[in-house]
């Protein structure tokens, strides 16, 4: 598939890919309208339909508990592995592998590891490449953050055990970002002068042409700016593994090492992306709570996806190979979700012969936090109607499965579209339902006093709440264990608030992300499309009295 034909188109859409674009809201709305309607009718019937969808999130509830339990367990193993170790054994794989077989297995990857050098011992010469050959370059994107905001993100990049004569660092800031972010920008690069590999800034024009104000825009920009770069230095793209970065995000020190290792012994490399798991922990003692339950919430939804890698999809930062990018002309300038695109993006490039590898090894974000609560809220409301916006995948994927356009395996291709469609859906319209369904056939039809199973149905549901509970004492737990340490300028009293937060998990579910997705799809729905990336405000604590 050619460039052309991997992008959202501009303009006016046909009539089959309006249809799609309308699907989403269809089926969320029409989720809701049904359990009025049967209860009208029926109710029945209408608390059949209930008890389905109730006894279908008990499941997940139960499958969400095992996987947050599994992930997080490998989240510790693979943060505490030697990677640059085992990085080292494939300078030299034949020794290292003529040395290690006869040794005790020591942690849950020594197995693999050993395969893996006795494949790359067996291989021609060139077929797996050595880590000395290998670069990696991270790509920074930045607004009008302040030098507060992206400084620490630029020191943990100094941070890491990966050799940093390896890193090459672009800080690629925005035009309209104002002279403030240039200023920024150039002070960091003085600052960092020859810590890392290079270190270069990409200014983004504004306004440039079949652009949406987005992240994608800038980021492919520094990426054709990378490319450049890497001919006037002779780098192979086939040896240079690009990041996208946030300005707010921390790899962890061994990312880079683990992301390294597994590119090298991956006979697929350029048909992978590299996904570690997202964890919003960075500043979550001094985000409001409904900010910290959201954070947590999605911090285990990025485990438990980690476990789930036939599901897997690219998420805010990731890693992609030179050549891959080079070839697809980076990412989408046409949408505001360009990251979880780029997974569609790659799926369709390489014709089916795509993945996500997930990489166990976290990337450390922030939670929502502007410089008051009332600004935060709203923040944190328009950073999810963001991320729900992603059902603009729907009609891009339809029309690349279900006309002449298709070039993945039609199964495959159907199965991943249905999955993304029921993603978007159930996000709107489980939690409102979970949370009212009960009472809606007492409320809209007298005669559900008559029917025993109507009539019981609130306490029903309840009782099965109470029993999916239990995943929600699992998240509690974990989340304790994996906070960062409690500032000093909060009293140790602050821990209960960490427990007692949970108790607004309904509110958030439904007025942040059941709106949310409500909102994007019926943006979407009515095309009135989101062309404009808002960048979530950032602010960081000082003390208990001042934020800058």
């Amino acid at each position: 598939m050619d460039q052309k034909n991997l992008e959202i188109p501009e303009g006016k859409r046909t009539p089959f890919y309006r249809f799609f674009e309308i699907l989403p809201a269809v089926f969320s709305y029409g989720a809701l309208i049904l359990m009025v309607a049967l209860s009208i009718v029926s109710p029945f019937w209408a608390s059949i339909y209930l008890l389905t969808i109730v006894a279908t999130l008990l499941i997940k509830a139960i499958s969400m508990a095992f996987r947050i339990i599994m992930g997080h367990k490998n989240l510790a193993r693979a943060t505490k592995l030697n990677w640059d170790r085992m990085l080292n054994h494939l300078q030299n794989p034949n020794e290292s592998y003529a040395k290690l077989k006869t040794m005790p297995e020591t942690n849950y990857k020594s197995a693999e590891h050993l395969e893996n050098l006795r494949l790359i011992s067996a291989a021609e010469d060139g077929f797996f490449p050595r880590p000395d050959e290998i670069y990696n370059a991270v790509i920074i994107a930045a607004y009008n953050e302040s030098y507060e905001i992206i400084r620490p993100t630029i020191q943990s990049l100094a941070d890491v055990t990966y050799d940093t004569n390896h890193l090459i660092i672009f800080l690629a800031y925005e035009e309209r970002g104002g002279e403030a972010i240039q200023k920024t920008a150039q002070r960091l690069q003085k600052e960092f002068k020859g810590v890392f590999k290079d270190f270069q800034i990409v200014k983004h024009p504004e306004n440039l042409p079949h652009e949406v104000i987005g992240k994608g825009g800038n980021i492919t920009y520094a990426g054709r700016k990378l490319k450049q770069y890497c001919i006037d230095q002779g780098f192979e793209y086939s040896k240079l593994i690009v990041t996208t970065l946030d300005s707010d995000n921390k790899p962890h020190k061994k990312y880079f090492s683990a992301v390294t290792y597994e590119y090298i012994v991956n006979e697929n490399r350029k048909h992978l992306s590299y996904q570690p798991v997202s964890l919003f922990f960075n500043n979550i003692w001094d985000a409001p709570a409904p900010m910290r339950v959201i954070a947590t919430g999605n911090s285990f939804w990025n485990i438990v996806s980690s476990m789930r890698p036939h599901t897997l999809r690219n998420f805010a930062s990731h890693s992609q190979p030179m050549d891959a990018l080079a070839e697809m002309d980076f990412w989408s300038t046409r949408t505001i979700v360009e990251d979880g695109h780029q997974f569609w993006r790659s799926y369709f490039y390489f014709g089916g012969d795509y993945s996500v590898l997930p990489i166990g090894v976290p990337i450390y974000q922030d939670a929502v936090l502007s410089d008051t609560v009332e600004k935060t809220l709203k923040a944190q409301f328009v950073q999810l109607r963001r991320w729900s916006y992603g059902a603009s995948d729907v009609p891009y994927v339809a029309e690349r499965v279900f006309t002449d356009k298709r070039n993945v395996p039609l199964l495959d291709g159907i199965t991943k579209f249905i999955r993304l469609l029921g993603g978007h859906v159930s996000l709107a319209f489980q939690a409102i339902i979970a949370a009212f369904g009960g009472w809606i056939p007492m409320i809209v039809n007298s005669s559900a006093q008559r029917s025993i199973v109507a009539h019981q149905l609130p306490i029903i549901v309840s009782y099965v709440q109470q029993v999916a509970a239990l995943g929600l004492f699992v998240t509690i737990f974990l989340s304790l264990k994996m906070l960062p340490p409690r500032p000093a300028r909060y009293k140790k009293s602050k821990n209960l608030l960490m427990v007692f937060q949970w108790i607004l998990m309904p509110v958030t579910s439904i007025c942040y992300s059941s709106f949310a997705a409500y909102y994007a799809q019926t943006r979407l729905a009515l095309g009135k499309y989101l062309d404009k990336f808002d960048v979530t405000e950032k602010t960081v604590v000082v003390d208990k009295d001042k934020k800058t």
